[in-house]
């Protein structure tokens, strides 16, 4: 069965922290939403597309406001010709199977619907779905995607998962893996983890990974940030377990702060600029100093526009990885707008991370 999550409130398309949290939620309880639908209150066609997704055999997930929460429960109750009863101060269908606060469930033909209703500062209500599906996430590095597909859909066939490839950035494939009816997703992972021993990892969350590694080896990261600024330190900042690993990190968009506060000689920016091999190598080092961390890591790019120049247009980032004995540095061409060069470049580096220390993070 699918699962399709609605959104209806004009508050969950602006409220960009309230409808994050709200999927953030539910992805850790049913492992993955197959489409995500917005409706504003006014939207007269809201009633139309319940009617069609509670006669689809599939999974609905409604969230809601308390304005509107019980409008979703006469909506339904119409299509599935049902009344609304009183049940501990909420208006919910009488055909609903359980119910708990500021929550329901209920199944029509092959269907199955929860309605939430949550508004700003509130806690999620409890989701009282299960997911049925069995499955994982998996990241392939260091091959392309054809190669990947091909190692990787005979055994697909063979334990009956399905799996979904989408690239990150360059060198970096994320899997999907879902159970068909009588699928091991388990074994699946496991002879994929044989035929890709040092290039695959089984995370729904690659940081998360990371950080777990990190804390099991008892070692410390740090992070030199300029055209990012903070992202890639939030990206870790946002997982549990950070403080274990990260004492802290340095945005260092001017060069007056990358020489003082990292320590990158005055002619190494006048000679390179910025946004170089050179500089971000020194950065990296300044960073790995003044934390006594084990790892480092250090961007330096051209984001946004009317930033770039001809020999180096925007888009152009530069990114260091570092540690006590090995150094590597990468010169990149993303394209995209600012925030989307800014994701792509925290992506790559977390890629160099790995991928300079396979025998701990592999």
């Amino acid at each position: 069965m699918k699962l399709h999550l609605i959104f209806v409130g004009s508050k969950f398309i602006y409220n960009v922290g309230l409808k994050e949290y709200v999927i953030r939620t539910i992805e850790q309880k049913v492992y993955f939403i197959d489409s995500i639908v917005y409706f504003k209150e006014s939207d007269n066609s809201l009633f139309l597309h319940l009617e069609r997704e509670l006669n689809s055999s599939d999974k609905i997930i409604v969230v809601t406001t308390k304005q509107n929460f019980s409008t979703i429960g006469k909506v339904i109750c119409t299509t599935i010709s049902d009344n609304q009863v009183l049940k501990d101060g909420m208006l919910i269908p009488q055909k609903a199977t359980f119910f708990a606060e500021r929550t329901y469930l209920l199944e029509h033909n092959d269907s199955i619907v929860n309605i939430l209703q949550i508004d700003e500062g509130q806690k999620m209500p409890t989701l009282l779905m299960d997911s049925n599906t069995e499955g994982s996430t998996i990241h392939v590095f260091q091959e392309d995607r054809e190669t990947t597909i091909a190692i990787l859909n005979p055994i697909a066939k063979m334990y009956e998962v399905s799996i979904n490839v989408v690239q990150e950035v360059d060198g970096w494939l994320r899997i999907d893996v879902s159970s068909n009816k009588y699928g091991n997703v388990s074994k699946f992972n496991d002879s994929a983890k044989q035929l890709l021993t040092r290039n695959l990892i089984v995370s729904s969350n690659i940081v998360a990974y990371i950080i777990q590694k990190l804390t099991d080896n008892q070692k410390k990261i740090t992070f030199a940030e300029s055209c990012t600024g903070g992202l890639l330190s939030y990206y870790f900042t946002k997982n549990n377990g950070a403080s274990n690993v990260l004492d802290g990190s340095l945005v260092t968009y001017s060069n007056s702060l990358k020489e003082n506060w990292l320590a990158v000689p005055r002619e190494t920016l006048d000679d390179n600029g910025a946004v170089s091999y050179e500089v971000v190598s020194e950065m990296s080092e300044g960073a790995l100093n003044v934390s006594n961390a084990d790892y480092a890591l250090s961007i330096s790019g051209i984001a946004g526009e009317g930033g770039g120049t001809e020999l180096k247009p925007v888009g152009t980032v530069y990114i260091g990885v570092r540690t006590e004995t090995n150094n590597s540095e990468e010169h990149l061409m993303f394209s995209g707008d600012r925030n989307y060069i800014q994701h792509q470049s925290a992506l790559y580096a977390i890629k160099m991370l790995l991928l300079i220390d396979k025998e701990m993070f592999f």
